[in-house]
């Protein structure tokens, strides 16, 4: 009977007639079949439930069984177009391909005959690779016989055929990559990388990705290198994104390929995540770093993935080397870009927190470092004002709320809730943004005023309430600090905030103590590393050299700040009469020296605006003539923009 069979077998393939069926079967059953087939190979045994069906029709009509034969191939066909639809996962993919080859070998003992003519006619069909959706891109992909076999073998526990990835293998997906974009080789390249990322974690990890064995460390660091760099390379090359005038980007989640690729990026992105958490060296950081921002307009939507990306990139940005710093700030920049206004505010939040926690203190190491984590974080939040206002709006009335509380408890616990280098640091990022946002040539660059520019007034007011809460000479240094904030806020704003009167208090303080300063061998105190004064430099003549030169720089360039200001004699006469009359009671020393310097300075200055606008035609009434005015003016060509220049300045 199985003679007769294969006659009939034979017989009905050579009329063509089992060619012309299949493909009129593929076109209309390809949907439904691929359903049932994967439904099949995924929930049951791998043999059908059918086939015992099968077998007594093969025993049967010879007509009949030809069909069936049909069917049979039919439904491996479909399982073909169903993997080029879709990739579960890497290791879905090598278990279906296990599953279909078991079903050709079980094909392959009912009827040899059939098989036979199988391989002679259909070779594609008994090649079938799970991996074919990558595979019909293109064939030149620097693939290795049977290498496909060893990394199914790999990932169903045999390690004693795990391959050992070498240098000519490498080098072979590296010119696939290069040369055609192979997305066969890409796969296979981002498999080995998931093992290299992973090769320090434990036992169980190590059996769940030992795809390939990496033994020498040069191949470790070239595989690890050719995966960075060479990832984002193919992916533009198959999935562009748009970069959108506003300099956000628009991720490309709704393509085909996309969704074919989605969980082979998501396993990459992973696998750098974790291989970035096991380095150290401050060069490779930063390679991986960089590449890997290059990736994130494919990843956004994943937000498991982003929480856990931006998680690791703050963290580098605020405990790392300067030169990684760097390179995380450009990556968690990359996620801000994102048009998803979920995910920029994860980043603003993310990024505020992480400030406040990395500067509960101050020294001299760490002064750098959080002048530039406050710099760079400032550059976040003016990249979109309308999103960033809903943020600088929830921190600011937080720290008002800590002012106001400690104003009405007046207890030592409750001004240590305002007096401590978290609410110093918070004051000065805020006028920092404030003041970036809301610059005058930035306005007037766009046309229009900042969305943050309401802010302005509610921080002034909760920094002067600061400074009002515990006005004594020891805690000069704090009071310095928010003046500092205070000024670059309105210098860079134009807007008018007089500290002359939060200045004069404490140049008085040294120019015409209460007792007379004490004699010491002390180094100079550093107010910038200070907000309370030590106990040993309290009534010394080094303390109030130090403040008093501080105040007279902060003095000095707000007087400059204000030169281009037509009412300029009129602002200024006020504390220079308090001035004059302090000397009158002064002791002498370094800070009356400074003190007479800076009335030479400011009178000058006075004089020189006197002359510019002794030719002016309008009235004080008439604003738009005065701003044109102001806005002709010089400060460099100025009295006090020729000398005058404040340590807060150089600083920034």
């Amino acid at each position: 009977m199985a003679k007769k069979g294969a006659k009939a077998t034979r017989k009905f393939a050579k009329s063509g007639e089992l060619k012309r069926t299949i493909d009129a079967r593929r076109s209309h059953q390809k949907t439904k079949k691929q359903i049932q087939t994967r439904k099949a190979l995924r929930g049951g045994p791998l043999l059908r439930p059918n086939d015992n069906e099968q077998k007594e029709r093969y025993n049967g009509d010879s007509n009949r069984r030809g069909k069936e034969d049909e069917e049979f191939m039919d439904d491996e066909e479909d399982e073909e177009g169903d993997d080029d639809g879709d990739i579960s996962s890497l290791d879905d993919l090598e278990d279906d391909e296990a599953a279909h080859k078991l079903e050709l070998s079980a094909l392959a003992e009912k009827d040899p005959e059939f098989y036979k003519y199988l391989q002679a006619n259909d070779k594609e069909l008994l090649n079938f690779s799970a991996t074919l959706p990558l595979d019909n891109v293109d064939r030149d992909d620097g693939g290795f016989p049977g290498d496909d076999d060893q990394e199914m073998a790999s990932a169903n526990g045999e390690e004693e055929g795990t391959p050992v990835l070498t240098s000519q293998i490498l080098k072979a997906w590296q010119n696939a990559l290069l040369e055609t974009r192979s997305l066969r080789a890409f796969r296979k390249l981002l498999i080995a990388f998931r093992v290299a990322s992973h090769a320090n974690a434990g036992d169980e990890d190590d059996s769940k990705h030992n795809v390939w064995k990496i033994e020498n460390s040069i191949v470790f660091n070239k595989l690890v290198v050719t995966a960075l760099k060479y990832t984002p390379m193919v992916l533009e090359h198959h999935l562009p994104y748009k970069t959108l005038a506003n300099g956000k980007f628009k991720s490309p989640t709704q393509t085909p390929k996309h969704k074919t690729l989605q969980k082979l990026i998501l396993s990459y992105f992973h696998s750098v995540i974790h291989l970035i958490s096991q380095l150290s060296d401050p060069d490779m950081l930063s390679l991986a770093l960089k590449e890997s921002a290059r990736v994130v307009p494919y990843v956004v939507n994943s937000r498991k993935a982003v929480r856990a990306y931006l998680k690791m990139c703050l963290n580098l940005w605020s405990s790392a080397e300067d030169q990684v710093r760097i390179s995380a700030w450009v990556a968690t920049r990359k996620v801000a870009s994102s048009q998803d206004e979920s995910v920029v505010d994860l980043v603003l939040k993310g990024t505020y927190t992480t400030l406040v926690r990395s500067c509960k203190s101050m020294t001299v190491h760490t002064q750098p470092s959080v002048n530039l984590m406050k710099n760079s974080a400032s550059e976040l939040y003016c990249n979109d004002h309308a999103v960033s206002y809903q943020h600088a709006f929830g921190y600011i009335r937080q720290l008002a709320v800590h002012l106001r509380n400690s104003m009405a408890v007046k207890s030592k616990e409750a001004f240590q809730q305002v007096y401590n280098w978290q609410f110093v640091h918070s004051v000065d990022f805020w006028a920092l943004v404030l003041g970036k946002a809301c610059d005058v040539d930035a306005e007037f660059q766009r046309g229009s005023e900042s969305e943050l520019k309401p802010l302005i007034y509610p921080l002034i007011q909760v920094a002067l309430g600061a400074i009002r809460l515990i006005p004594t000479p020891r805690y000069h240094p704090l009071h310095l600090h928010f003046i500092r904030s205070l000024h670059w806020l309105c210098r860079h704003s134009k807007t008018y905030c007089n500290l002359s009167p939060l200045l004069l208090p404490v140049l008085g303080s040294t120019t015409s103590p209460s007792t007379r300063p004490k004699s010491s061998t002390l180094r100079p105190l550093d107010l910038q590393l200070h907000i309370r004064c030590p106990a040993q430099y309290l009534n010394t003549r080094v303390y109030a050299e130090s403040v008093a030169e501080e105040s007279i720089f902060l003095l000095g360039s707000w007087c400059e700040s204000m030169q281009s200001s037509v009412a300029f004699p009129e602002i200024v006469l006020p504390f220079l009469v308090a001035l004059k009359k302090s000397l009158k009671k002064s002791t002498g020393g370094k800070p009356v020296a400074l003190v007479k310097t800076l009335l030479e300075r400011v009178e000058e200055g006075v004089r020189w605006v006197e002359t510019r606008r002794g030719s002016v035609t309008f009235a004080p009434g008439m604003g738009d003539n005065v701003e044109k005015w102001e806005r002709n003016v010089n400060i460099e060509e100025t009295p006090l923009g020729n000398g005058c220049e404040c340590s807060v300045s150089q600083e920034r």
